[in-house]
């Protein structure tokens, strides 16, 4: 089990693959996108040096290494996990989804991020469009976002009614107390960040082509209604901060601690240990002398471009 205070060591085949692998998590990493030189230095201004690059590449290698353990635990196991992952538009809940999904099965561990309700959806039991969802034995689920829309986006912007709400605030703890019943691990995050952290992220988003998707009307109306987000916020950590289902908050001000810091307590949330693995060995390939291997024609090919 991980164990966020032992003295990681650094063995060779983390090297290895730090130095392998460094290309890919450079190209998650190119965030800062081309700013204006105006919106750079206020960017710089607000945000003191975070931690330097080469350690962050180590310190979350070797969780991710720690995760496939998790993972290869809740497969043997046939255990079921539930990650939630809510907070303010930008706050950084698709980073950390995108860290701690990097290097796992995506037949174990999969993302939902449900669109908006269709018509047909509007009419039935709230939480019946989220459990086909829910992870059978041997699976994880990571929800980019959930049920708590209701009590979020859907309370502040009027799409529900208070009647609504209050139903929802009703139901959602035994909601979640029936799943863990059954057998549901559920961990529950909400990634904070301030005021002008948001506005400089959105800031950034509009001025880089590459971002400008993730912007919606929602996020923008999610800037002027900022006091009432806050207060949604705050019932909702009042009304279903449970014993069976805990809510815990990540700072997320600083990009990579916030991925960093979230990864490792997820890991101490699962008592999970080392399975048995069979030993894996390549087997020869057979030769027959008689194939002949076919030239194929060229227009099979993708042009070489790179």
């Amino acid at each position: 089990m991980h164990n966020s205070e032992d003295k990681v060591e650094r063995p060779d085949w983390l090297e290895a693959e730090l130095a392998d692998t460094l290309d890919e998590d450079y190209e998650l990493e190119l965030s800062e996108p081309a700013l204006s030189e105006e919106i750079r230095k206020i960017y710089r201004k607000s945000h003191p040096p975070s931690i330097p690059r080469i350690d962050y590449f180590r310190a979350l290698l070797a969780l991710q290494a720690e995760l496939i353990k998790l993972q290869d635990w809740v497969a043997y196991q046939k255990e079921k996990v539930v990650v939630i992952f809510e907070g303010r538009d930008s706050a950084g809940k698709g980073g950390v989804i995108k860290r701690i999904t990097q290097r796992l099965n995506p037949r174990i561990a999969r993302v939902v991020a449900l669109p908006a309700p269709s018509d047909r959806e509007k009419t039935q039991w709230y939480f019946q469009r989220y459990v086909p969802h829910l992870p059978a034995g041997g699976e994880i689920v990571l929800f980019d976002r959930s049920w708590y829309n209701r009590s979020g986006v859907e309370r502040v912007m009027g799409f529900a009614t208070e009647d609504q709400v209050k139903q929802f605030f009703h139901d959602v703890p035994e909601f979640e107390r029936m799943l863990v019943r059954s057998g549901v691990r559920l961990v529950k995050y909400w990634f904070s960040i301030t005021d002008e952290e948001q506005q400089m992220r959105f800031l950034m988003r509009i001025h880089d082509p590459l971002k400008q998707w993730k912007l919606s009307p929602m996020d923008l109306q999610s800037r002027v209604r900022w006091e009432n987000y806050t207060k949604a916020k705050e019932e909702t950590f009042a009304r279903t901060n449970i014993p069976e289902a805990p809510w815990y908050i990540v700072e997320g001000n600083d990009k990579k601690r916030a991925r960093l810091n979230c990864i490792d307590h997820l890991l101490t949330q699962i008592p999970y240990e080392d399975v048995p693995h069979e030993e894996i060995t390549l087997p020869d390939r057979v030769f027959n002398p008689d194939y002949e291997r076919k030239v194929l024609p060229p227009e099979l090919y993708v042009p070489s471009k790179y």
